[in-house]
């Protein structure tokens, strides 16, 4: 009988690094900060969140890498949540997946796309007021009939929109240099003077997403004991300080009452500091940006879906691989009309993005504390399992983690608001599903 494969030690900590900034760095940061600083009173306190978010997302990811280097396996998450709580709890984190967090996430940043879109290219006067959402549902019909045609974005092109990416928060640094002697657009003075540190930090979170994804590299490191954490430890702090880079160039050309009101906030500065093309630039990198992780998720997500779908019962169609496309294309399918729903909700409710991550954030921060806990659940139910790598002062730094988990999760949920009732009805729906259908598995 052969051996069963697992990840092979092939990766250094400058390739892990790497991995780990493309992982993280995404669309979010072009978007989010508006709603950071409407949440905020000043400069020091927006700057202090964003800090504050990255050491908090160095914990939860070396809390990830303890349990990858320990139990490495391709699900992740899924695979950790399965192994500590069972079953059921596994397959559930799989229906969030597919039905809030992946689709939810794809809504999302088909309204960066369609609000920068909208930024450079006025097209309210045949859409209206719904122009961004149109733009959006677009891109995901675009992006839908792309992967079912078997036309995929290689790994070479993806490190090359990361690069764009990079240079684009690097234009944006520029920018605020360039705009460094002239007084802001509005003074900072005029954002709100109660902070509301929960709505600040789920934005924050927002877009610092993906260590959880770069934390399983672990299981791939070289040194199995030391590698993860120091490229963990590397690549969260060049996010952090090109994060800190960007609100300080916001800052710089907007002041935070203007950032706060900002649709497009890099377009807005870029436009200040460069003029239209400077603008169009950062557009054209902001909706390559958007494209680029959309279709990662769309690549990765239905294949989730469909390992559980098939996991969970064989004759369940989203559990079907076509040979023919070498796609799960019920699996593709299914997320594409979901995350078209969503943005059709996100329309309705005029909200948008800001739709969105109420959408997603109570769910996401419930298995995220679900994540954090495991480590502690794993360690005593598996004391014997090898663990190259442990989290450092244990059980200090995955308490820490959880409680602010939780304390996130309460902030998404104390203003209820519809995104957030519509996240937990679907949560709910899904656990009612699936109960019945694991009943005899643990």
């Amino acid at each position: 009988m052969s051996k069963t494969a697992l990840p092979q030690p092939q990766l250094d900590v400058r390739h892990a690094v790497s991995v780990c900034v493309g992982m993280v760095i995404g669309a979010g940061i072009f978007k989010t900060s508006p709603m950071v600083a409407g949440a905020l009173a000043s400069d020091t306190q927006l700057y202090l969140a964003w800090a504050f978010g990255g050491l908090l997302s160095l914990v939860g990811a070396l809390c990830f890498a303890e349990m990858a280097a320990a139990f490495p396996d391709a699900g992740g998450d899924y695979h950790f949540l399965r192994r500590a709580y069972g079953q059921r709890l596994g397959f559930l984190f799989a229906w969030s997946r597919f039905a809030v967090i992946h689709t939810g996430s794809m809504a999302l940043l088909a309204f960066v796309f369609g609000d920068y879109l909208a930024q450079a290219i006025d097209l309210s006067p045949w859409l209206g007021p719904y122009a961004n959402a149109v733009l959006a549902a677009g891109l995901i019909l675009l992006l839908t009939a792309l992967n079912l045609a078997g036309v995929r974005v290689g790994l070479g092109t993806q490190l090359g929109l990361m690069s764009v990416v990079l240079g684009g928060l690097a234009l944006l640094g520029g920018a605020g240099v360039s705009l460094g002697d002239m007084p802001p657009q509005t003074p900072l003075s005029t954002a709100g003077a109660t902070p509301d540190w929960g709505t600040a930090m789920i934005f924050v979170f927002l877009a610092y997403g993906g260590w959880s994804d770069a934390a399983t590299l672990s299981a791939e490191m070289r040194d199995a004991k030391h590698g993860i954490a120091r490229a963990l430890l590397i690549g969260l702090a060049l996010v952090m300080g090109l994060y800190l880079l960007a609100n300080w160039a916001y800052l710089q050309g907007l002041g935070l009452a203007g950032l706060a009101a900002s649709e497009a906030p890099a377009a807005d500065l870029m436009r200040a500091a460069f003029g239209r093309g400077g603008e169009l630039l950062i557009v054209g990198i902001v909706t390559l940006t958007a494209l680029s992780v959309m279709n990662a998720i769309l690549i990765a997500g239905p294949r989730t879906t469909y390992a559980a779908a098939r996991d969970l019962a064989r004759e369940l169609h989203l559990g079907k691989w076509n040979a023919k496309r070498g796609t799960p294309t019920a699996a593709v399918l299914a997320t594409s009309g979901v995350a078209l729903a969503l943005v059709g909700f996100g329309a309705a409710t005029r909200g948008g993005f800001s739709t969105m991550v109420d959408y997603l954030s109570p769910v996401y921060w419930f298995f995220l504390c679900l994540s954090g806990a495991a480590v502690i659940v794993l360690r005593r139910r598996e004391p014997d399992a090898p663990r190259p790598f442990k989290v450092p002062l244990y059980p200090l730094l995955p308490l820490l983690f959880v409680g602010c988990c939780a304390y996130l999760l309460y902030a998404s949920l104390v203003y209820v608001k519809a995104g957030a009732l519509v996240g937990v009805a679907v949560l709910g729906g899904g656990a009612m599903l699936l109960w019945p259908m694991t009943r005899k598995g643990r």
